[in-house]
């Protein structure tokens, strides 16, 4: 019998071994209909029941009030960087970013592109925490203000949502999202890439209020009209269909576990075992400040570099998998999304201190 894998990558990301499996079994003929999903017209009635379920799914498991659109789009969370702006602000107005990590950074230069003004309320560097609210420089007459709830590369993670009422707040939650609860209501508009705790890459949902709808400017393209989705329920071109499905089967999944709350206390025991390893060695070292680190990626290095590569061949051979750091950061990063098991963790804190034991 081999060992198994664990898979820490970033994303695409490990998916729960049982979603994988019910794909497996439903791949060349869903339910009965002598179809695979793959094969499925986006507008049939199987399809749009299996939307309609992931939908409902969703909103459940996230607790999304009726005043909220729910859509399931294309383009990655890096599409939003655009859709953002053109969907809340004319040209001629402005909005305020605040940047903790590389996600932050490539969301405001996106920004920069489709608005005159963009205000930076506030900037870490190097990016190990979060800014106090109560220092940002906010713009007077800005249209939003985005974060990026945990910075994925980084590791860094708010431990509070802000309050910028009136001003709607934007997030993008892509590393984070259903790993804890999220109070949907805090927020204008919630946008996350799929391949990280939802599915496979290529799907993104977008949760809007709508009283942010029909705002996009005249020369906004269609797929990124978030009012122009909502009225064709995020089908006025061919959406990612089997993505959408698994990310179906995802959302049944952790509803299966107890839902978020019960996936989120599982998610600090894996990442408190993590950051114990790191915090209680002189080999290794997280730079994040504590209160601020996230329970979802987890970077970290070694205290003698030229052991990286030595590092990485060694957790490969033992199925610890995708564990180099990002290339702008190095080291090595964990990404414990929700279907990395805790004995996963358990694997890599083993590892990780007989690595030590030979080395330090």
């Amino acid at each position: 019998m081999t060992n198994p894998i664990y898979n820490f990558s970033a994303g695409p990301a490990v998916l729960p071994a049982a979603v994988l499996k019910r794909a497996q079994a439903e791949l060349p003929d869903f339910r009965g209909t002598g179809m695979s999903v793959l094969e499925m017209s986006h507008r049939g009635k199987d399809f749009v029941g299996i939307a309609a379920a992931a939908e409902a799914s969703l909103r459940s498991l996230m607790n999304i009030p009726d005043s909220y659109r729910v859509l399931f789009l294309q383009g990655g969370a890096t599409g939003q960087f655009a859709a953002v702006p053109m969907n809340l602000a004319p040209r001629s107005g402005a909005a305020d970013y605040v940047v903790t990590g590389s996600w932050g950074k490539r969301a405001y230069a996106e920004a920069g592109k489709f608005l005159d003004r963009v205000g930076l309320a506030a900037k870490t560097d190097p990016h190990t925490h979060v800014p106090a609210p109560a220092d940002w420089q906010r713009t007077d007459d800005a249209a939003y203000l985005h974060i990026t709830l945990n910075e994925t590369i980084h590791g860094v993670r708010f431990d509070q949502v802000p309050d910028t009422a009136p001003v709607p707040l934007v997030a993008d939650v892509s590393s984070i999202i259903l790993s804890e609860p999220i109070d949907v209501t805090r927020f204008g508009v919630l946008y996350a890439g799929a391949q990280k705790n939802i599915g496979p890459a290529g799907l993104t949902v977008v949760i809007v209020r709508d009283d942010l709808l029909g705002r996009a400017r005249p020369d906004t393209p269609s797929v990124w009209d978030w009012a122009e989705m909502a009225k064709s329920d995020s089908m006025t071109n061919t959406p990612p269909t089997y993505a959408w499905y698994i990310a179906g089967l995802v959302f049944d999944w952790v509803a299966e576990q107890g839902g978020v709350a019960a996936m989120a206390e599982v998610n600090r025991r894996k990442a408190a075992r993590l950051y114990a390893a790191i915090d209680d060695s002189d080999f290794y070292a997280n730079p994040v400040q504590p209160a601020f680190r996230s329970a979802m990626n987890v970077p970290f290095t070694l205290v003698r570099p030229e052991l990286d590569a030595e590092f990485l061949a060694q957790a490969r051979a033992a199925g610890l998998v995708n564990l180099k750091g990002h290339r702008s950061v190095g080291g090595m990063r964990a990404s414990i999304y929700n279907a990395m098991p805790e004995a996963g963790v358990d694997a890599l804190v083993a590892f990780m201190k007989e690595f030590e034991e030979q080395h330090g």
